[in-house]
């Protein structure tokens, strides 16, 4: 990827962010309203530009408010299994031994478990909530992170400016933050732009099974809403699927042109 490429992937993801987070501002309508005419087609009632769904719902303010909380749900689970994968890899790395061999079978015991069965389960247990799916998410999530930050502090446990902080007398927690990880983090930039495009692409999955937070407009509710009238109200599934496509599809990109500027030395140009 070119810089030219990079800073499409940048201004993409920026101008995607930003309209979700001013769109209600622009376009303030209730997205779980109903009083419009079902099945509108888009573009055929200005007061609905983008047509209403089986309700009579305003599919251009379900874009709008699902987005934001479609995007909410990865960052939040991308976030805690970031934190919990790296601190599990990277202590387990660096101090080695048993800890390392404890942690090392507890990464692949939740590892080998089917991402999306683990996370119906926690969420079936539980009413479903923000903090329940976000927490189960997070629960699937960890283990690639924690291999991959294993894998990175391995590689640079015995460096040579990690020999020289150990030498002046730092302690394994500061050298574990200062030296370790800023080494790490180039790699694992990617890996968490693909740990939150994966969160909402479950999320989706979760909301289109109806397992989702009730309270709460996502793109995979929408989609799994009006998934029985496809036929009649084609827009209304695919916009929203088309927008979580066009928000993974940009994400990654950016989280790999953000690899490739922290690390430019990893790459051929």
């Amino acid at each position: 990827m070119n810089r030219s490429s990079s800073r499409v992937a940048f201004a993409s993801l920026a101008a995607i962010v930003l309209g979700l987070c001013i769109g209600p501002l622009l376009y303030p309508v209730d997205p779980l309203a109903i009083g419009a005419t079902p099945f509108t087609p888009p573009l055929t009632d200005w007061r609905v530009p983008l047509g209403t769904d089986s309700l009579g719902r305003d599919v251009l303010a379900g874009l709008i408010h699902g987005g934001r909380s479609s995007l909410a749900y990865g960052l939040i689970a991308t976030l805690g299994a970031a934190t919990l994968g790296t601190s599990v890899g990277v202590l387990g790395a660096y101090l080695g031994g048993w800890v390392d061999e404890a942690l090392s079978r507890l990464t692949e015991l939740f590892q080998v478990l089917p991402t999306i069965l683990l996370v119906i389960t926690l969420v079936a247990l539980f009413q479903p909530s923000l903090w329940v799916i976000v927490l189960s998410m997070a629960a699937a999530s960890w283990p690639a992170t924690a291999r991959l930050a294993r894998a990175e502090a391995l590689r640079v446990k015995h460096s040579g400016f990690v020999q020289a902080a150990r030498a002046m007398g730092s302690s394994p927690l500061r050298i574990m933050v200062r030296e370790v990880l800023p080494n790490a983090a180039p790699t694992l930039a990617a890996s968490l732009s693909l740990t939150a495009c994966a969160a909402m692409l479950l999320e989706a999955g979760l909301s289109f099974l109806g397992l989702s937070d009730p309270s709460a407009v996502t793109w995979g509710q929408l989609t799994g809403l009006n998934r029985r009238y496809m036929l009649d109200c084609w827009w209304a599934v695919a916009f929203p699927g088309c927008a979580l496509f066009v928000l993974v599809l940009t994400l990654s990109l950016a989280g790999d042109a953000l690899t490739r500027a922290l690390a430019p030395g990893r790459f051929h140009r």
